[in-house]
């Protein structure tokens, strides 16, 4: 995965495409440079020089490493520059789109590869002082012999530094290590690396005591760690970086996979990846590449932009940055905006507005050279770079049901995690010290999930009130609170006091604050989760801790409820790999931030600037889409509910279906039938008949071109209620293996949102008659089982129309028994069943009417006993000798018998319909009236019928 995505990968959603390339010439050698010409859309032409700058390795050393670098722009008077950081996997091309935005707006910017990424040499240090934060300084050193760039003094150019990730961290440490920076925009990045990858939630505690934050470690040290010139590697397009006379060429010859980093760096990794948590040596190390080492010269103007969708430096990071800027005197704004390294938003553009704004005014038109205690700087509102607080907050989905509606709150004054006020909630109804036992699993396996690395929809649908977050049974405690009276807008960090006792030194616990719905629906806000490690908890009585929850922007509804969780897996973290039992209480009440003073920003803007723009998409997407709205002018007009069809479970009328690229084919054409309740249908035809189509379109999966499907009278739509009464199993479902039959249909309800009692999960499992192997692991099942329980699934809620698409593969003649019994039984109670199936001898012995298709029509609907006849057919062999006309006259001598229904003659012998005869009488009439009979048995009525319906022999 590239973190330079992660750090960039919103704001380039917004390119659509690249610009057309221009004549660039190569030019290899240090120090040398090649100037390109470029302009976008007739916008102001910006120059582009390319060229390696030699660095010493580290201060004072003989030995080279060689940056690549581009310098843009607009012309050759003084300007202030902006250096321009990349995110970490990334190079100064992923920067070039947004440094030539900048040039264009007036400034000098360069932007440069870092050590061991895209072209340049070197080895990656994490942002080392020695090494890449020397090259900023030396960076600087260069701006201020460009004529271009403008100067405050004799070799100090007027120059910004702004970055994401990777590149946010060096901007920040550049202008500690260097008084010349004058401003800077820090964006999703850290504080404390140590705290960052070993996080604590336990107040009073460290890294040192941290949970690993496994994923994301594994991300960021993997991305470095493939050799150069390795599938894989750093180097462009694959291949390996250019070679630096000289200078450190950084091959791999001390531990196999480390790649381009520092050999420290390799073998801290190794460490704590074995270990699975930090020492002290890898805190001190990590500390050394953070921000917060040198807290005390971080005097520069900052603006702080944190992602509210990261797991990896979440907003807890920046606010440790904007306090320590704050304390020093210096400017400071601080930006919560809907996006991170788990998800980017729309909001990418505002964002660069605003680090433009930060920089003119701290470039182009600056007060004192460093604001200090005799010259303080706060961020006030009105100098035209924005507020000193704001957060990008999500009010609802928009028209299309689907984007996140994103609107901007602010204040005067960036709060902190603390809030300006704050809100008590009780849990357990205030019973403090009611406890709950759980388990850790040997192997901390299955693990929880919350936020997965880089999965931005998930995130994405947490602010929408969805999101995926899973807590196993067994391995987690829950403390909910009453019913909000009104609503509850938490803007910070909570805090809350638990009481932990294991039977094992240490307890690593990941700790939740879910929303939970009137409904039962719970969502967990952008997915974060706060990792925590309580020592000592084996002590007599365990041990009491206050924890700190992740900093979220988020408001709790009227009527919902606050749940806290404490799981004892996760799967982003390194989870003890020994079994233990833990049992947690709350030991008082939750304390929620709260900030009164944001304002809402301001209404829309006036109608005429977005309905005119409107109106104008409105016709150009009427005259591309009139011939498609004509073909589709007849599909479900009629009305939404029809009451004269209430009792109905089923009926289709008129219904076509034609797909992408087939126009001259019909899936499905004019199909009509019927289902009435306590009917058991058989849905037959051959492959490409249109079934599955039919069953799509049944479930809402797919709209039809023409005609109209109702269930229970209500027109059947994407998302429409009614396909609440709809139980489906189509082929298989997938199971937890470890868990019993009975605890995943429990897992699986609950992911409905609907309420337990509901389910009627023991009249499906008196159904599915699967006994005492409800409580067995799922593992144990036997195939037959397995499709039982899946029935079983479908019949949860105990939906009155039942779909079952091939319910009998893989089973044998016994399941295959079984299986026709539950669905009789089903159907017996008054409900509905359909059946698609290619076992004609079930179909015919389990279902009590059919409706057959082929190449997407209907061929025949009825019951089962009118389609194949409702009389005994008999197959009567005769000797091979026996010719056509012999069969010919015998067929007119049976025909004539008292109690035959119908003779017909067939190869090898006469399919005789009974009509009152019995099947003995029969074959003595046979042989007095002369005709040799071999042999004689019942026919295979259904497989008979169905073959000369659809044309196939008989």
């Amino acid at each position: 995965m590239r973190l330079a995505g992660a750090g960039r990968r919103w704001r380039e959603r917004l390119t659509t495409r690249r610009l057309p390339a221009a004549v660039l010439a190569l030019v290899v050698l240090a120090g040398a440079g090649t100037w390109t010409v470029a302009a976008a859309d007739g916008g102001q032409p910006v120059r582009q020089e390319d060229r390696f700058l030699q660095m010493p390795e580290t201060p004072g050393s003989d030995r080279q490493v060689q940056l690549d670098t581009s310098f843009f722009t607009t012309g050759t008077s003084p300007r202030p520059a902006v250096l321009l950081g990349h995110g970490f996997g990334g190079s100064k091309e992923g920067e070039r789109d947004r440094a030539r935005e900048l040039a264009r707006q007036g400034y000098a910017v360069l932007t440069w590869s870092a050590r061991g990424f895209g072209h340049s040499g070197g080895r990656i240090g994490l942002n080392a002082p020695d090494r890449e934060v020397q090259d900023v300084k030396h960076l600087v050193d260069w701006l201020a012999q460009r004529p271009e760039v403008q100067l405050d003094g004799p070799g100090d150019p007027r120059v910004g530094i702004t970055g994401a990730s990777y590149g946010g961290a060096v901007a920040l440490l550049g202008s500690a290590y260097d008084g010349r920076i004058d401003a800077v925009a820090s964006q999703i990045t850290w504080w404390n690396l140590a705290d960052a990858l070993f996080p604590q939630g336990v107040q009073g505690s460290g890294a040192v005591d941290g949970v690993f934050k496994r994923l994301w470690a594994g991300i960021f040290f993997t991305t470095g760690s493939a050799a150069p010139g390795s599938p894989g590697g750093l180097g462009p397009s694959g291949g390996a970086p250019r070679a630096t006379a000289g200078a450190t060429a950084g091959p791999v010859d001390g531990t196999v996979g480390c790649g381009r980093f520092l050999d420290e760096l390799c073998r801290m990794y190794d460490r704590v990846a074995t270990a699975g948590h930090a020492d002290p040596e890898a805190v001190a190390l990590l500390e050394r590449s953070s921000p917060s080492s040198v807290a005390d010269r971080l005097k520069a103007p900052t603006l702080v932009v944190q992602g509210q969708q990261d797991s990896l430096f979440p907003l807890d990071q920046g606010d440790a940055i904007a306090r320590a800027v704050a304390a020093n005197g210096a400017p400071v704004a601080v930006d919560w905006f809907a996006g991170g390294h788990d998800g980017g938003t729309d909001t990418s553009a505002r964002v660069d507005d605003r680090v433009g704004a930060w920089f003119d005014h701290y470039l182009k038109n600056p007060g004192p050279k460093n604001p200090g205690p005799k010259n303080p700087g706060p961020e006030r509102p009105g100098n035209g770079t924005g507020p000193a607080f704001r957060v990008t907050r999500t009010g609802g989905v928009d028209s299309t049901g689907f984007q996140a509606v994103l609107r901007g709150a602010s204040a005067d004054a960036y709060p902190g995690l603390g809030g300006t006020g704050s809100r008590t909630v009780e849990l357990n109804g205030g019973t403090a010290g009611a406890e709950q036992t759980f388990a850790n699993p040997p192997g901390g396996a299955p693990p929880n999930i919350s936020a997965l690395p880089g999965i931005g929809a998930l995130s994405q649908a947490a602010a929408l009130g969805a999101g995926l977050s899973l807590d196993f049974p067994g391995q987690y405690a829950t403390f909910d609170s009453a019913p909000l009276d009104g609503p509850l807008h938490l803007t910070g960090q909570p805090t809350v006091p638990v009481r932990v006792q294991a039977d094992k030194p240490d307890a690593v616990l990941f700790a939740k604050l879910y929303d939970v719905a009137p409904d039962g629906k719970q969502s967990l806000p952008q997915q974060l989760a706060a990792p925590l490690r309580v020592t000592g908890a084996d002590a007599a009585g365990g041990r009491t801790v206050t924890v700190t929850l992740p900093a979220v922007d988020h408001t709790f509804s009227a009527g919902h409820r606050l749940r806290l969780v404490l799981a004892s897996t996760d799967l982003a973290y390194a989870s003890p790999a020994e079994p233990a039992t833990y049992r947690a209480a709350v030991a008082g009440a939750l304390t929620v931030p709260t900030v009164d003073g944001l304002v809402t920003e301001a209404a829309p803007l006036p109608a005429r600037t977005w309905v005119l723009p409107l109106v104008a998409v409105a016709v150009a997407a009427a005259l591309l889409l009139l011939p498609r709205l004509r073909r589709r002018g007849r599909v479900a007009r009629g009305p939404a509910y029809d009451p004269a069809l209430a009792g109905v479970p089923l009926q289709i009328t008129g219904l076509s279906k034609r797909y992408k690229g087939s126009a001259d084919r019909y899936a499905v054409r004019e199909l009509g039938f019927r289902v009435e309740q306590g009917q058991v249908l058989g849905l037959l035809g051959p492959n490409g008949a249109g079934k599955t189509t039919t069953l799509r379109m049944l479930m809402g999966l797919i709209r039809p071109d023409e005609g109209e499907i109702r269930i229970f009278g209500h027109l059947v739509r994407p998302g429409t209620p009614v396909l609440s009464r709809v139980g489906a199993f189509v082929e298989g479902a997938g199971f937890l293996p470890h868990l019993s039959g009975r605890a995943n249909l429990r897992l699986y309800w609950q992911a409905t949102g609907r309420p337990e009692a509901d389910a009627h999960l023991e009249e499906a499992l008196a159904i599915a008659g699967l006994g005492e192997a409800l409580d067995r692991a799922v593992r144990t099942y036997s195939q037959g089982m397995r499709q039982r329980l899946a029935i079983a699934q479908a019949m949860l809620g105990l939906p009155d129309l039942l779909i079952l698409d091939e319910p009998t593969n893989g089973l044998d003649p016994p399941q295959i028994r079984e299986m026709r019994e539950v669905m009789i039984r089903y159907a017996a109670a008054g409900r509905t069943v359909i059946v698609s199936s290619h076992l004609l001898s079930e179909v015919e012995q389990s279902c009590t009417d059919l409706v057959v298709m082929d190449r997407g029509r209907l061929v025949t609907a009825g019951a089962v006993a009118e389609i194949v006849g409702a009389g005994e057919l008999l197959l009567v062999g005769t000797p091979a000798s026996y010719g056509p006309q012999e069969l010919a006259a015998a067929a007119d001598k049976a025909q004539a018998l008292d109690g035959v229904g119908s003779v017909e003659p067939v190869e090898g012998g006469l399919l005789v319909r009974l009509d009152g005869m019995t099947a003995s009488r029969l074959l003595a009439e046979l042989v007095r009236l002369g005709v040799p009979v071999e042999r004689a048995g019942p026919h295979r009525r259904l497989e008979d019928a169905f073959l000369s319906l659809i044309g196939g022999p008989a």
